[in-house]
């Protein structure tokens, strides 16, 4: 199964992310802090922990590409490491929330904003 992204790169760009997700192309994960996930999230985003994802992957539909998702980018980075190390076509969203907020894409709830760390 070919990915609708460049595989070559681990990084895709918020654009890319919400194309993908429009069309239900791939499933975001958010591995952020409850705190931050309460704040302001994607809409139709999965929340999973980064430190919770090994004991979580099964609720994560592999059968598509696999966004990850975090404040900046380097949690969500070293999620899609690990999943590709094990074949899974996964990404990372560059820039993360923070980036997907100033593209003033939006967020869920009614006035979600991106949450400090």
């Amino acid at each position: 199964m070919s990915s609708i992204f460049d595989s070559s790169n681990i990084e895709i760009t918020p654009e890319q992310a919400q194309a993908a997700l429009a069309e239900d192309k791939a499933q975001l994960i958010d591995v952020r802090e409850p705190y931050e996930w309460e704040a302001g999230r994607i809409d139709g985003a999965l929340h999973i922990e980064l430190e919770h994802l090994a004991s979580n992957a099964g609720k994560i539909d592999t059968d598509r590409p696999v966004i990850f998702q975090c404040r900046l980018g380097s949690r969500s980075a070293m999620a899609a490491q690990a999943f590709r190390g094990v074949g899974i076509d996964a990404y990372s969203m560059a820039g993360g929330l923070r980036r997907w907020a100033d593209e003033d894409r939006p967020l869920v709830p009614e006035g979600g904003h991106v949450a400090d760390h």
